[in-house]
């Protein structure tokens, strides 16, 4: 079969490699139909995950047909449409009973990602996501083998377009548990940072809870501009301004009642930071995360979706405690999500294809993730097609 498989640092290929096989019996195999660049996927793309190996398949949002199945699988059947979850997760330890499908305590073999562990186990494997995360192959491919298969991958009805749903796999839930940790309700007031697909799923998600006023920061004005019009937002850009003082000045000196950061470790930092990290002394930016702190009122809430690495200087502790700040974070645990999600798009209240702006064959994905990464011609969202 065909699948994206990196190289190296900004080396991606579609190459011919085996076709996956079933492994265990609750595995499926399934037939891409669908599949799309994660904004984390370029983390790994700029070759700032160090245990992504040569040869590694990626991508972890996609869709399509099952074409086998293993003697244990009894959700699912061949032929069945679904879109699968990037969390993989086996549904009875300790964490999947209490609901938190990403701190899954069985899926991931590997060493996890947290450096002062004390010997925790790791938490959910992840598609295509390297070996911190359990090496398991994505799905930026023709086939794709699913393991756990009883758990998690959703039936999708007929009717509904592969675009429509094609981001339950990942953006949708991950905006939208962002959305719910920050408490967003009826009439709340909310600044998002990053306009990113992850931001934009939290704006839509935001909007369908009632939020009044929604304030969406980045540097990239088409991203902006798509914003304010789609979604309603308060653009600002923080090229030209100091985003937090802004947001502070326009609430009466008081904040947001939340304050979402679906920036990460790589947002755009100082001086400073940038030399940490070439010295290895630092492996986050803080750059976003201080402004959140600051621009969120107190007793409020600030989110984290955006993935965040090790250890980062100007963490702030002191303001957070000051102003009483709660923080919430943690990979998606999107099985609990997809449910009403799936009848939130069925019934029109979220259309998360809105925000595609690049379709292209699998064929042409190298292309894609440079067009992504180096935000040409104005790139939203990058949605790959297998050929099979």
């Amino acid at each position: 079969m065909k699948a994206l498989v990196y190289h190296g640092s900004k080396d991606v290929r579609v190459d011919t490699v085996k076709d996956p096989v079933l492994q265990e019996p609750d595995d499926i195999i399934l037939r891409v139909t669908a599949t799309a660049i994660c904004g984390s996927d370029l983390h790994l793309y700029r070759g700032k995950v160090p245990t992504l190996l040569s040869g590694d398949i990626l991508g972890h949002e996609f869709m399509g047909e099952v074409v086998d199945a293993g003697t244990g699988v009894t959700e699912l059947k061949v032929g069945d449409r679904v879109v699968v979850p990037f969390v993989i997760a086996c549904g009875t330890c300790y964490f999947c009973s209490t609901r938190l499908f990403a701190a899954c305590e069985s899926t991931n073999p590997d060493q996890g990602t947290i450096l002062n562990s004390k010997g925790i186990r790791p938490g959910a494997a992840l598609f295509g996501f390297s070996h911190s995360y359990g090496g398991i192959p994505g799905g930026q491919a023709e086939l794709v083998r699913v393991p756990k298969a009883n758990v998690g991958p959703i039936k999708i009805p007929d009717g509904l377009s592969d675009e429509k749903v094609l981001f339950l796999s990942d953006i949708l839930p991950t905006g939208y548990q962002a959305v719910l940790n920050a408490e967003v309700k009826e009439g709340s007031t909310l600044a998002i940072f990053g306009a990113g697909p992850v931001g934009l799923m939290a704006a839509a998600c935001a909007r369908m809870l009632g939020a009044s006023e929604i304030i969406m920061v980045d540097h990239h004005p088409y991203r902006l501009e798509f914003a304010r019009r789609t979604f309603g937002v308060i653009p600002i850009n923080f090229d030209d301004v100091d985003a937090a003082e802004i947001i502070i000045e326009a609430t009466h000196r008081r904040g947001v009642d939340a304050v979402i950061d679906a920036v990460g470790f790589e947002a755009k930092g100082s001086a400073i930071e940038t030399a940490l990290t070439k010295l290895k002394l630092e492996t986050s930016s803080g750059k976003a995360l201080r402004q959140c702190i600051a621009a969120v009122r107190r007793g409020g809430i600030v989110s984290v979706p955006g993935v965040y690495t090790g250890f980062l200087h100007g963490f702030l502790f002191g303001d957070i405690f000051e102003k009483g700040i709660t923080i919430k974070t943690g990979q998606t645990h999107v099985q609990r999500f997809l449910p009403e999600l799936l009848n939130h798009i069925g019934e029109g209240r979220l259309s998360p294809e809105v925000i595609v702006s690049h379709r292209l064959p699998l064929s042409e994905a190298a292309q894609g993730y440079k067009l992504f990464d180096q935000k040409l011609e104005d790139c939203r969202k990058v949605v790959l097609t297998p050929a099979m």
